[in-house]
């Protein structure tokens, strides 16, 4: 095969900086194996700047790869915006293209389109604003609801997300929310199963995982919840109990928002579960890819290697 000269690219300055940071190692290690790779590693720093594997400044220009792997979560890879630079320069990349990116990471937006799509999730209301107007549509809506989880609409990894319970005032918690993104949303709390699938492509076909499950003691997947060494959360790769036809509803809703968002390549989509009823909860479309995340695992166990499938994609593109 043809020497293939890839951009890994990582870091970004979000609060996943650190994340995205064990993930580019693992994909690092994969690609050693790939014979035809010629690879040049480069971070984002937090203050913005492009620092390679050697220690130096780099300027990407056009024509020096043949294909990038953008391995950034949250801004500014998830959020499409490097997605847009390597598009206006003719660069192929691994990953969702700009337009399914930007959409897939605000979760008000998300929920528009798998409303259209026909696939359920949680009740919500969003603002785009703190008029008085809407801000007593928020009280109505808590009220209502009791428990509610009130979100940043643009951020990853439970960052401005906050639990706020019956009979307590939401309101200052909603301007916390806006201090990180434009809009924010609020959602009735579930007491569900947190239940996730590895989409990707393998073969030329779309592959959907057996279903993995977050398993939380709180109930609440919080940042710290998630990144503290203290957490008590843990995760099965292959999620124990799930009816057969749970699984196939979460296959038809997978493969239903695969096609209608126009995912590409990769993504991890998270649901829901109470009882027999199912509920979207996020897409992600660069999810994490540590040795311990849960999109590679699932993939593994799905009888796919990841090694492999950087291999088809990077000689594909």
């Amino acid at each position: 095969m043809p020497t293939k000269n890839v951009l890994l690219i990582c870091g970004g300055g979000s609060t996943e900086h650190d994340v995205s940071l064990v993930s580019v190692k693992h994909i690092r290690e994969c690609l050693g194996h790939i014979p035809n790779v010629n690879l040049k590693t480069v971070e984002i720093t937090k203050s913005g700047e492009w620092i390679d594997d050697s220690g130096s400044k780099f300027t990407l220009e056009p024509k020096m790869f043949d294909l990038a792997i953008p391995c950034i979560h949250g801004h500014p890879g998830e959020t499409g915006d490097i997605q847009s630079y390597f598009e206006m320069i003719g660069l192929p990349y691994l990953g969702c293209n700009s337009e399914t990116s930007k959409m897939c990471f605000n979760k008000i937006t998300t929920k528009l389109w798998a409303t259209a799509l026909g696939v359920p999730n949680t009740p919500y209301f969003f603002l785009s604003d703190l008029s008085d107007e809407n801000l007593q549509k928020a009280k109505a809506f808590h009220a209502l609801h009791g428990d509610v989880v009130i979100k940043a609409s643009n951020q990853g990894s439970s960052v401005g997300c906050y639990l706020v319970e019956k009979n307590k005032d939401s309101v200052d918690t909603i301007k916390k929310a806006f201090g990180f993104s434009p809009f924010v949303l609020i959602e009735k709390r579930m007491f569900p199963r947190e239940i996730e699938v590895s989409v990707y492509e393998f073969d030329g076909k779309l592959q959907i995982s057996y279903p993995g499950e977050i398993v939380c003691p709180s109930k609440f997947y919080s940042f710290e919840e998630k990144y503290s060494q203290e957490s008590l959360t843990t995760t099965e790769t292959i999620a124990k109990n799930l009816t057969p036809e749970i699984v196939k509803k979460i296959t038809e809703h997978s493969t239903k928002l695969y096609h209608g968002l126009k995912l590409r390549h990769l993504s991890r989509i998270d649901f829901f579960v109470e009882g027999n009823e199912i509920y979207l909860n996020e897409i992600n479309t660069f999810p994490g890819l540590t040795p311990i995340s849960m999109f590679p695992k699932m993939m593994e166990a799905n009888g796919h290697s990841f090694r492999t499938f950087l291999s088809q994609h990077i000689n594909s593109l």
